[in-house]
């Protein structure tokens, strides 16, 4: 889940929506496959488990709660370049062991590590990539303050759903392919995203040109409590606020000053009721402020940030001309005040037929143990945008179940380690099987 560019959490990772339920989750008897094929898909129409899947994943389980522990256990926020690289040391050792060809992209911008690029080859016709990220919102120090634990039926620390917990969940996956020696597909990538929190600044033209390369994406965001994948997102933006004044000394001349933080307290108040804070649609929310040095000197300087949500691309563009125009006329003198922005950080992921027609085959594949997953969408960014940017498809919230990210409370629910490690390899096995038709772009 992304950061905004300074570095502090998105106000709201998560604004779920009253998920849409396929007809299977509400109508007696009604298999998602007969959905799929509605929507011009393809699902399954087995309702048994695979066993021999099964069987595999509750073999793995244990080693793939303790591999989380050992990436948990491991700072890496976003820009933390030696605790990036020790987490994808420690992954790249597992994924080898699974047969993978392993290969670093350097960051494409500064205070990054690379990003690790690993490939398995098969012997089919699809092509699939799978985007996870490692980074998280925590700093240095933290992993020490509260380490992975487990307490009843949630493991909790640090990143360990968002999204370390996704990471493991395709990491394991390809294991278990590997060892029941499933080469269905002709590739399979796993991109381990190192600044996913920021927006991808080190790995943006690396996501568009593996998806190109690729018929389809896999991203391993948590997923959507209680129990739902993700077929939209917003996109995500920060506008900012920035007033210009003039300092003084606060006891002995303040009336030579230009109060710039009284001037943005001003400003911020007229924007108050202009836009939704929550919601489905559009949202914007103040989440920075900076002004100020010393206790003693009328400040001449400060900003705000605010966290720009929205469904449609265009919309950012005409909420940052409704923040322009809608300056008022200051009230302490000889003040300025500049709105600015560097555009989104990442794109809306739009939900269209390709996407459903996946979601109604992960449906499908969760009946095989017959258990329901719901198609929903939410305020939080991830990477799967950029993928359908450039026309592939892209299903997002393949992670273990989940709350509280970018929070001290963070954590996952173990008893969706087993479904949800299940439902993620049986995907994969599935789609290898039937590629999907990419989307135009326009």
């Amino acid at each position: 889940m992304t950061m905004n560019r300074m570095g502090q959490p998105w106000q709201s990772r998560r604004s779920p929506t009253q998920p849409r339920r396929c007809a299977a989750q509400i109508a007696r008897g009604v298999v998602c496959a007969a959905i799929a094929l509605a929507l011009g898909g393809t699902a399954l129409a087995a309702t048994h488990r695979d066993e021999a899947v099964y069987r595999a994943v509750e073999a793995d389980r244990t080693a793939a709660l303790e591999l989380l522990k050992d990436i948990v256990d491991v700072d890496s926020g976003s820009g933390d370049v030696a605790g990036g690289r020790r987490v994808e040391e420690i992954l790249e050792a597992q994924l080898k062991a699974s047969g993978a060809q392993v290969h670093y992209e350097p960051a494409e911008a500064a205070n990054f590590p690379p990003n690790l690029v690993a490939v398995f080859h098969g012997n089919g016709m699809a092509k699939i990539l799978i985007i996870a990220h490692i980074d998280t919102v925590f700093g240095p120090g933290t992993v020490a303050q509260r380490p992975f634990r487990i307490e009843g039926d949630r493991a909790l620390g640090p990143g360990v759903g968002d999204e370390k917990g996704g990471v493991i969940t395709a990491v394991t996956a390809l294991k278990i392919l590997h060892e029941l020696g499933f080469k269905d597909y002709a590739t399979i990538t796993l991109l381990l995203d190192d600044s996913e929190e920021l927006g991808s600044p080190g790995s943006t033209l690396l996501i568009k040109t593996l998806a190109k390369q690729n018929d389809v994406e896999f991203n391993m965001e948590p997923g959507d409590p209680p129990d739902a994948l993700t077929v939209w997102r917003k996109g995500a933006g920060d506008i900012s606020i920035q007033v210009k004044g003039r300092s003084a000394h606060a006891g002995m001349v303040p009336q030579n000053g230009r109060n710039a933080a009284a001037e943005l307290v001003h400003q911020l108040a007229g924007l108050e009721g202009k836009f939704p804070h929550t919601g489905d649609g559009m949202t914007v929310n103040l989440t920075v402020i900076h002004a100020g040095t010393r206790g003693n000197i009328i400040p001449d300087s400060a900003e705000a940030t605010l966290d720009v949500r929205f469904r449609k691309l265009e919309d950012f563009d005409a909420i940052l001309a409704q923040i322009k125009s809608g300056v008022l006329p200051p009230i302490v003198p000889d003040t300025t005040i500049t709105v600015a922005t560097e555009g989104s950080a990442y794109p809306p992921l739009t939900e269209n037929p390709q996407i459903d027609a996946l979601g109604a085959r992960a449906q499908a594949i969760y009946l095989e143990l017959g258990k329901t997953v719901a198609l929903s969408g939410n305020g939080g960014a991830s990477e799967s945008a950029v993928v359908m940017s450039v026309g592939t498809p892209a299903l997002d919230g393949l992670g273990f179940d989940g709350d509280g990210f970018h929070t001290d409370h963070e954590w996952i629910d173990l008893t969706s380690v087993t479904p949800r490690l299940y439902l993620f390899t049986r995907m994969l096995m599935e789609t290898s099987r039937s590629k999907p038709e990419k989307s135009r772009v326009r």
